[in-house]
């Protein structure tokens, strides 16, 4: 594996703290040294950020402990979506398959390991169209102890820790040039909600300019392709972004992991299809009648 590991990508931004964290978690990464890192650093939107950015761009030029690290220092504020959009394009056209994350995420020693694993075993398989380490917390999401497999297939896509390729994210269209003929289709549109009744919503949303979302357009492109997210059974990632700190994070503890998972068990199922038991509960997490409570919190899992 070590010969054909993916490169990873860093969104940092104004929190010094929270990137040292990152970048710690992941340089102890069992396979760290072994990886290409690239580290996208946006600039300064007004004056007030610009002391923070500036900690930020000073602590990453110290770093050490990957295969190769590459500092790209914005000249201009361009946002985490046209951030994501420029940088995984510039990347994903060299390498052809890219590991993303961005500056609030923690992540568990083995968590390159899988990343990469599920990047070459499920390349060929169109009907997967991203990875994450990522899963939300057992008062979210309860997997039954029965389960027999260490992974399960999502619809929806998650933007905390993601992994692709070029030939899937080549397969969007950022400008939604169907939405006229996706808002007027009622099967497209239950199939795309089968992931939250939201997302429907929040597209609308971005077509209206009310939002400046790249995952929800990729979270779209990946209904279309009738494929799936990655998901592991034992999250190998926490955000610790809902401190309030964050750009677009309110603050809570709602998705707070607990516990890492240190371990690695392949144990894939033999099918690539939703298990609806799995599938029922996330939809459950993002009703129209749990707008008012929750919605605007879990709106910002796709929101950059």
């Amino acid at each position: 594996m070590n010969n054909d590991l993916a490169p990873v990508i860093l969104f940092v931004y104004n929190r010094p703290e929270h990137t040292r964290k990152t970048i710690d978690a992941l340089k102890n990464n069992l396979l760290a040294w072994d990886t290409e890192l690239f580290i996208f650093a946006d600039a300064a939107k007004n004056d007030a950020e610009r002391n923070n950015v500036e900690k930020v761009r000073k602590y990453i030029k110290t770093l050490d402990g990957f295969k190769s690290i590459t500092l790209i220092e914005r000249e201009e504020n361009l946002g985490l979506a046209k951030s994501i959009l420029s940088g995984v394009t510039e990347i994903i056209n060299q390498y052809g398959k890219i590991i993303v994350l961005e500056d609030d995420l923690i992540t568990s020693t083995p968590f390159l390991n899988y990343m990469n694993y599920y990047l070459n075993y499920y390349k060929n398989e169109q009907k997967v169209f991203s990875i994450t380490g990522f899963n939300y917390p057992e008062s979210l999401l309860h997997v039954p102890d029965e389960y027999p497999y260490s992974i399960y297939f999502g619809y929806r896509c998650m933007s905390w820790s993601w992994a692709t390729w070029i030939n899937r994210w080549n397969k969007v269209d950022w400008e939604v040039k169907d939405y006229d003929k996706f808002i007027t289709d009622k099967k497209s549109k239950k199939l795309f909600n089968r992931g939250g009744e939201d997302l429907s919503d929040m597209l609308r949303s971005q077509v209206e300019d009310k939002i400046d979302s790249w995952a929800i357009r990729w979270c779209y492109a990946q209904s279309k392709s009738d494929a799936y997210c990655v998901y592991p059974v034992k999250s190998l990632v926490n955000n610790m972004g809902f401190d309030g700190t964050g750009v677009h994070c309110g603050k809570t503890n709602r998705f707070a992991i607990k516990t890492l998972s240190e371990n690695l068990d392949f144990r894939d199922p033999p099918v690539i299809v939703a298990n609806e038991y799995l599938a029922k509960q996330v939809r459950g997490r993002y009703r129209h009648n749990c707008k008012i409570r929750i919605g605007k919190l879990f709106r910002r899992l796709l929101n950059g």
